[in-house]
């Protein structure tokens, strides 16, 4: 899909944050748009991200995940 040139008018102290933020996790202020978008876009239909359904199944159905995770946990804080 070919890309846009959006403007947008905000508050300048948003901005700023907007920029650091994004500069603090290694990203673009575009890309920080572009994945907050996704997100809502995501939100909206109730589908899950690709990166979450890459995951599907990964899991076999013979593990119990509850509770290997609280066994997990209960080592981890003895």
């Amino acid at each position: 899909m070919p890309n846009r040139k959006l403007t947008i008018r905000l508050p300048e102290e948003d901005i700023e944050f907007a920029k650091n933020f994004a500069s603090q996790h290694g990203i673009t202020l575009t890309e920080l748009v572009d994945v907050y978008f996704k997100g809502l876009r995501t939100r909206q239909t109730g589908t899950l991200h690709p990166d979450i359904l890459r995951f599907t199944g990964i899991i076999p159905e013979d593990i119990n995940e509850r509770e290997e995770y609280l066994n997990g946990q209960e080592d981890k804080h003895q």
